[in-house]
């Protein structure tokens, strides 16, 4: 009977069928296995078996799956059911999943046949030792001593091998013996060895015994509710409380009976931190996953995780959801409440956290959502009693709470107390922490230069051809850089509207934080950190590390120096200008405000000395900036979910963004204002807009929006049945056919 095979492949397409060749290769076919195809003329692609069936499709010729390209599936069951649910949810294809979720060098394609092949990956060919029969481990010690003394180097290394054997009885990984090629010929050519070669593993502790930390009665009592909750389970912590102990014990406990960990981390800059850390205590059972890390790296960890028996910590950012953990019992899921677990420049535009909890239903695992300042949505789930919930209200190891001063930048400005970017308590607090040969960290939440450039003759400031916004100024490279599109251009030395010859920098990003702060302190030693200084693992690694190393003594950042890092020696943390935070166009903006400032103040005073938070603002009496003064996080909460509910924002709605892209305008407005009445001929009143975001026009093509809610109570899959539908009949009109429609499913 012919056989067909449903071939997922990663393209913005639904699966194809193809025919499966009769004879052994075809027999052996599973569903799972990675297959080389070709689709189109000439190209060959990398897809995924994702059905097998005899229902031929009607169509007169199909074309016939090539070669498998790995041993093993490299999808089981439930991760196909994982990217089915993420298919369907997130409103895009399965091949839109998987083009995100495997690595880059697992899926090869090219132009032809040898350009396929050329690309594939491999995992690197390794030599490995083995003892030759008729010896044993009796009759090779004797002979050891025998040769001792005519050839005590070979004597020397024999016993070497003969110790690795009783540990590594099926090859020696070459590498492991210390000598030279020399005496491994001479062993070989003796008769005591054989060598061969096969596929690089990785050697593991045997041990399963762990070195956790001793946890205190209030992280014991929360561990205690983690393990007796089934599903997911919120941890509240303050900064500062040992959330961290806490996934080590409930880690340990997991990886002990063999079981799999993944931890996600929303920032690659944490990892390196965390890594360490745990590596100090779990040894080789931990990996790292991230972007940063090289493709070929990547690769590696996805192929030896396939045939992996358990006891693996993954630890990682958002796309190491997606690994082969066949044994998952525990994800922990670290400052939950950030918005870098969103993806939202490609599809699927899904967020890691909701990933990660359909994920460990699927594996039966337990999950762990910890944050000092959760989002509100779990919040409300944990109050609705949907989640488990603990809170841990102490700092670990008897640290006190930082203290908290609001500096006031306009009173500052009349008195004349405000030095470059810096207010005279700030200055004075950062000067005091040096002398004590303490530490301080500054947050800028903007990076480069300056915002923009102006000129101060006629006003006239230098945008983006392509975008709708100002051009940034870096001062490192002096080019402005658009950072959206990534165009950039040179600073201009005079007006080109009114040829004045005075182009003056306007705000400060933390480039510019960073120039001052290093004239204000010239003796001191400045670091900065942002993505133009990290552009590599390396880079990240470097930085983090002289500070930790206390071989620097400022650092500037951006949003990447506000999460989970855990630095001893940091006295003073400065929020250098928290308004820009307050007035974001955004119903969850004071929600983030208070997480940012909260999550940047926990860095200070995080051993037995008492840190000092300097707030830079214009407007010391808002709310949010008294609820993070007092470290009201209830009271943030409860006046949020008011205004959430009065008006149906989440957690008490759910939210469909569409955005429509379009280099016409006028085809653009046309386009959205039709299917806005389609939709509200389906949804009525849960339809917003269009609306044009604050920056309107990005690479060349201008933005309009609308917004779909749905209450909680009423049908999600139903209301994305009926978006489908709508969608689909504005496809058939010629008009609509230009405009590219974008579907965000829970925008953040």
């Amino acid at each position: 009977m012919p056989l067909f095979a449903d071939i997922v492949l990663p393209l913005a397409q639904p699966a194809y069928c193809f025919s499966v060749p009769e004879g052994a290769e075809g027999d052996a076919l599973r569903v799972g296995d990675a297959v080389a195809v070709q689709f189109g003329p000439k190209n060959i692609y990398t897809g995924i078996v994702w059905r097998l069936h005899d229902e031929r499709p009607n169509v007169k010729r199909l074309k016939p799956v090539g070669r498998r390209l790995y041993e093993s599936p490299l999808l089981d069951e439930r991760m196909r059911a994982l990217w089915e649910w993420m298919a369907d949810y997130y409103m895009c294809t399965l091949g839109e999943v998987m083009r995100m979720a495997l690595p880059s060098l697992i899926k090869p394609q090219g132009g032809s046949a040898e350009e396929f092949s050329r690309d594939e990956y491999h995992l690197p060919v390794e030599t490995y030792l083995q003892l030759s029969e008729p010896w044993n481990e009796q009759t090779l010690q004797a002979e050891c001593d025998r040769i001792a003394r005519r050839a005590p180097r070979r004597s020397e290394v024999l016993r070497q091998i003969l110790q690795l054997h009783t540990q590594m009885p099926e090859g020696i990984p070459r590498r492991l013996v210390d000598c030279d090629s020399t005496q491994i010929a001479a062993l070989r050519k003796a008769g005591y060895i054989s060598t061969f070669s096969r596929e690089r593993t990785l050697e593991r502790d045997e041990e399963r015994l762990f070195l956790l930390p001793t946890l205190t009665r209030e992280q014991q009592r929360a561990a205690d509710e983690i393990r007796s909750t089934q599903g997911v389970h919120l941890l509240r912590g303050v900064t500062g409380s040992g959330k961290t102990e806490v996934y080590m014990s409930l880690i340990g406990e997991v990886l002990a009976r063999g079981g799999d960990v993944l931890m996600l981390v929303p920032e690659i800059a944490l990892t390196s931190q965390l890594i360490e850390r745990m590596e100090r205590v779990f040894g080789s059972c931990v990996a790292s996953y991230h972007s940063r890390i090289t493709p070929q790296r990547r690769t590696a960890t996805y192929l030896r995780l396939l045939h992996s028996s358990g006891g693996e910590l993954v630890i990682g950012a958002r796309s190491a959801l997606f690994l082969p953990l066949r044994h998952l019992q525990l994800v922990v899921v670290d400052e939950e409440h950030d918005t870098s677990y969103k993806q939202s420049d490609t599809a699927p535009r899904y967020h890691g956290r909701d990933v990660a909890i359909v994920l460990a239903s699927l594996y039966g695992a337990s999950v762990v959502l910890g944050s000092a300042t959760p989002s509100l949505e779990s919040y409300a789930n944990a109050r609705w009693g949907k989640y488990g919930y603990s809170t841990l209200t102490e700092r670990y190891g008897g640290a006190q709470p930082p203290r908290i001063i609001i500096s006031d930048t306009m009173r500052s400005l009349r008195r004349g107390e405000r030095r470059t970017h810096f207010n005279q308590v700030l200055v004075n607090s950062i000067a005091a922490a040096l002398e004590r040969g303490e530490q301080i960290m500054l947050f800028q939440n903007r990076r480069g230069f300056a915002p923009f450039v102006q000129c101060r003759g006629c006003g006239w400031t230098p945008r983006c051809p392509h975008c709708n916004v100002t051009l940034t100024e870096h001062r490192s490279s002096g080019r402005m850089e658009c950072h959206y599109c990534g165009y950039t251009a040179a600073v201009p030395r005079s007006c080109p509207q009114c040829e004045t010859a005075d182009m003056k920098p306007m705000g400060f990003g933390t480039e510019r934080a960073e120039e001052a702060i290093a004239t204000l302190f010239p003796a001191a030693r400045v670091a900065r950190l942002d993505r133009d200084t990290t552009t590599s693992e390396s880079a990240y690694r470097r930085i983090i590390r002289s500070f930790e190393a206390g071989e620097t003594d400022i650092l500037v950042g951006t949003q990447m120096i506000t999460k989970g890092f855990d630095f001893g020696r940091v006295a003073v943390v400065g929020v250098l200008n928290a308004d820009n935070l307050l007035y974001s166009p955004d119903f969850r903006a004071s929600e983030r405000a208070f997480a940012l400032m909260t999550q940047v103040a926990g860095r200070a005073g995080r051993r037995q000395s008492e840190g000092v938070v300097i707030v830079q603002t214009s407007e010391p009496d808002n709310q949010v900036i008294g609820w993070v003064a007092r470290g009201d996080y209830d009271a943030m909460a409860r006046t949020e979910l008011m205004d959430r509910h009065a008006f149906s924002y989440p957690p008490y709605a759910r939210l469909v963004q569409l955005t429509l892209y379009s280099e016409d305008v006028q085809a653009l407005r046309r386009a959205t204002f039709a299917l806005t009445e389609r939709l509200r001929e389906k949804f009525g009143r849960r339809v917003s807009g269009p609306v044009a975001p604050p920056i309107d026009r990005i690479r060349g093509e201008y933005i309009l929006r609308l917004l779909l809610k749905i209450e909680n109570g009423r049908s999600m899959a139903r209301a994305r049945e009926l978006l489908r539908e709508v969608l689909a009949q504005m496809q058939q009109q010629a008009e609509f056919k230009q405009i590219k429609v974008v579907i965000d499913v829970d925008p953040q």
